[in-house]
Formats: structure tokens, sequence, C-alpha cells
């Protein structure tokens, strides 16, 4: 039986604290979220590679780094209300939890039935899942304080920025070809700042691709 715990240690100590998270909040989620838990079983060997998780579809896990990152430039406080856009089997639900005071997460189908079976199980009992297209988001249970986007952009809907809080924040992967950049958007006054953070890939997520114009 493979000694889950141990790689999760093994992961903070090699790849999120060497990449300056160290946060004691994100750190003691990540100890205590057992990322395995979170994947088809076939894939929980892999769970703990530095690396993107394919889950098939076109969807990904992010790399433990580039999802830690996020979290540390995002700076989730205890009182806040967060919405997790592509929670997949719910990892990142999980982990967020344990640092917020409540959690929205959306994803479509069987995933978002998994992930409320999932977080259930591990005892999220602060987390609601909703079945409907990312870029949707959720607002009727917004506004947010905080919007995390679980995978690669080329743009975010002004459906969800209208979801976040003036004085929130929302990070995003924006892609361009094969390198992407992770971005924290700040809201005041109803606009959008936004700041790079990081370089990271991932995959589009569906419904945030960049329209095409087409020129005759």
């Amino acid at each position: 039986m493979p000694d889950f715990f141990k790689r999760r240690v093994t992961m903070v100590d090699t790849q999120v604290r060497p990449s300056d998270v160290t946060k004691f909040p994100i750190i003691d989620a990540l100890l205590a979220t057992p990322r395995e838990a979170f994947v088809p079983e076939p894939l929980q060997e892999a769970a703990y590679l530095g690396e993107d998780l394919d889950l098939g579809d076109g969807r990904a896990l992010l790399a433990p780094r580039t999802f830690a990152k996020m979290l540390d430039a995002v700076n989730i406080q205890p009182d806040e209300l967060v919405l997790d856009i592509g929670c997949l089997l719910g990892y990142s639900t999980a982990v967020i939890g344990r640092m917020a005071e409540a959690v929205v997460a959306v994803d479509s189908d069987l995933r978002a039935r998994d992930a409320e079976r999932l977080l259930s199980l591990h005892n999220v009992d602060n987390a609601a899942i909703l079945n409907g297209p990312l870029n949707k988001g959720a607002e009727r249970h917004g506004p947010y304080d905080v919007i995390l986007i679980e995978g690669g952009v080329q743009t975010v809907p002004d459906a969800i920025i209208g979801q976040l809080k003036d004085g929130g924040r929302i990070a995003a992967l924006f892609m361009e070809g094969a390198l992407g950049v992770v971005r924290v958007g700040y809201k005041l006054d109803g606009g959008i700042s936004w700041r790079d953070v990081f370089n990271a890939a991932a995959p589009i997520l569906p419904g945030f691709e960049m329209e095409r114009t087409f020129v005759l």
C-alpha cells in the first residue's frame, strides 16, 4: 500500500515550499488533503507528480506548484467566500475549504456529482458543488471575495467578473499558445486591474476560449 501521506509531505517539501509558498494555512491545507482521493483510481499513483495530471476530455488537475502559488497570490482569509471554477473531482475545493469560511465549486455532469460525493466522504462540510457551464460561474451564491479558475483561459467572461465583490481577487492562468502566465485581478469600482504573478501552463477550460473573428 503506497504511503500517500509521505508523498504529500514530499510534494510540499520539494514542489511547494521551494516555490516560495510558505503561508501556514496553505501548507496545512495541502498536507491535510489527500490529493490521491480526488483523482480516478488508476491515476492515484501519479497524484503527487510535479505536473498537471491529465484527467481526460481536455481537463487536467493543476500541478501542485501552480495551484499552491495561485492560493498564495489570492491570500484567502478564514472569513471569505470563494468560488472555485473547474473543480473536477473536488481536490481544489477540499483544500480551499480548509482555508475559507465557505466555497462554492462548479463543474459539469458526472464530475460535479463525483466531487459532491468525495467531499462528503472526506467531511468537507463548508462546500457547495454546482453542476453547470464553467463560464457561467455561480451567480446566485455570490458575490465572492475570491475566485479561482482551475485551468487555462484565453479570456475571462464578464459574467465571472460580475460575481466578484468590489475589493475581491480573482486568479486565472492566461494561455498564449503553449505558454501561460497566472494573473491576479483586483476589482475596484467595478473594474479589474490585472497583475502578472508567475508562469505556468494548463489546458484551456471550455467556455474560456477567445472568440475567433473572421476576416474576409
